[in-house]
């Protein structure tokens, strides 16, 4: 018996500081841990993110990422009614700490009111911040201030967030706006109301950069923001900088804050078997981790933890029958594949000067084929791309893969090993010593 767990031990350790082959292998910094209180927590969600796309990534950077350093355990990703979550479900049980069934807004599979984590850090006087790339009212940042039955509610999402929210920042401007103005909002301005509740509302990236007040309220797209790579002329923030300013605001409250950034559209792409866009999206979210590592490490009181929701897209990291893998053939594109599918003329007969300008692709005979037949071209537009990159798909929606968790800063020890993910909240209550109680 001791011989076998002596082995056991071994090998682990082996493969803990084994180096990675072709980029530069990296130790875990999971950061101060302790004798450090922490007045502040920033929650980091790469939605759809798991080891594949780590992985993938890790590739296409061709160096190590920033949350490699991080690392300290995986996170189980099960909803209460099934094996395979949504984002609702999973967002639910990441924000209250009690599992949910798929579709439902912080809410118990009786439809009970759950408390969550980001409402927990206001009660006990600290502020509290949500930013995302999709509408703000989308299911990840619904459930931290939230409570509705189905994540389709969105309307009736959004004037739940200006009721315990300091900082929104992302898309949806459609959900605070009344139908007459063509927003989706029955009679109420809910821009009107912010403004007279003493928030600034901002509309674009020169607009969020100059705002001084300590609650903000930024809209800038009435939809989703565009895609990374779809982002160029427009006048929209990045998400490294919504969250610098997110922090930046927050911060000015001494006793503390709670900020949940998500990179929505990780998952949208995985939705969408597009690897360019994933990867671009990845690489927006890494920077805006950095930022939160940055003034973690300056401020010394700040916890960051960091965790996809679920996979999406069941991404491999080689595949179509070959031993390789070449996600840095996506460093080439420009464009997202629907974004290329946008530039088809009628008869799709610019095919192949639209792969050469947008992905770097001199298209073979039988794939420009594909496309032209093809009843959704964005699809064998990716297709065509993940094959090149020899990056492969099980499916178009999500998986139940446990997911990769990093954590750093004071008492980033408690996230080490396999969490579930109704884990997370509650060691983050206990961390920043606030009530959270659901069961």
């Amino acid at each position: 018996m001791f011989k076998k767990t002596t082995v056991i031990a071994l090998t682990f350790a082996l493969l803990l500081s084994a180096p990675t082959v072709g980029v530069q292998s990296t130790s875990v910094q999971a950061g101060p841990a302790k004798g450090k209180k922490v007045d502040n927590v920033i929650f980091m969600i790469p939605d759809g993110y798991s080891s594949a796309y780590a992985t993938n990534y890790r590739w296409f950077k061709g160096s190590t990422p920033v949350m490699d350093n991080y690392l300290v355990g995986m996170m189980k990703t099960y909803s209460a009614n099934s094996k395979v979550t949504d984002s609702a479900a999973a967002g639910t049980a990441m924000a209250t700490g009690t599992k949910t069934d798929n579709g439902k807004i912080s809410v118990s599979p009786e439809g009970k009111n759950l408390k969550t984590i980001l409402e927990a850090s206001v009660d006990s006087g600290k502020s509290s911040g949500l930013v995302a790339t999709s509408t703000i009212t989308h299911a990840t940042p619904a459930v931290f201030a939230s409570h509705v039955a189905s994540r389709a509610d969105e309307a009736n999402i959004a004037p739940q967030l200006l009721t315990n929210v300091d900082v929104i920042l992302g898309g949806g401007k459609q959900y605070f706006t009344p139908e007459s103005k063509g927003g989706k909002q029955k009679e109420r301005n809910l821009l009107k109301e912010a403004k007279k509740d003493g928030y600034q509302v901002v509309n674009n990236r020169k607009q969020l950069m100059s705002a001084e007040n300590e609650k903000l309220l930024g809209l800038f797209a009435d939809d989703a923001l565009a895609p990374e790579l779809d982002r160029k002329g427009t006048k929209e923030p990045s998400l490294a900088e919504m969250t610098d300013k997110a922090i930046q605001t927050l911060d000015q409250n001494r006793k503390g804050f709670f900020l949940m950034v998500e990179g929505s559209q990780i998952d949208w792409a995985g939705h969408a078997n597009d690897p360019a866009w994933a990867m671009s999206d990845a690489e927006a979210f890494e920077k805006a981790v950095k930022v939160a590592i940055d003034f973690a490490k300056k401020d010394r009181n700040t916890l960051v933890v960091i965790v996809g929701d679920h996979d999406t897209g069941g991404m491999s990291v080689g595949g179509y029958n070959q031993y390789a893998a070449n996600p840095e053939v996506l460093r080439n594109v420009k464009t997202t594949g629907e974004g290329m599918a946008a530039k088809l003329n009628k008869d799709r007969s610019n095919v192949t000067e639209v792969l050469k300008s947008d992905a770097g692709i001199d298209l073979k005979e039988e794939e420009v084929k594909k496309i032209k037949s093809a009843d959704d071209p964005t699809s064998a537009i990716n297709k065509v791309i993940s094959q090149r990159a020899l990056v492969g798909w099980t499916t178009g929606q999500h998986t139940g893969v446990d997911n990769p968790l990093y954590a750093y800063g004071p008492k980033s020890q408690l996230f080490a090993g396999l969490k579930d993910n109704t884990d997370l909240p509650k060691l983050m209550a206990k961390a920043m010593k606030v009530k959270l109680k659901n069961n």
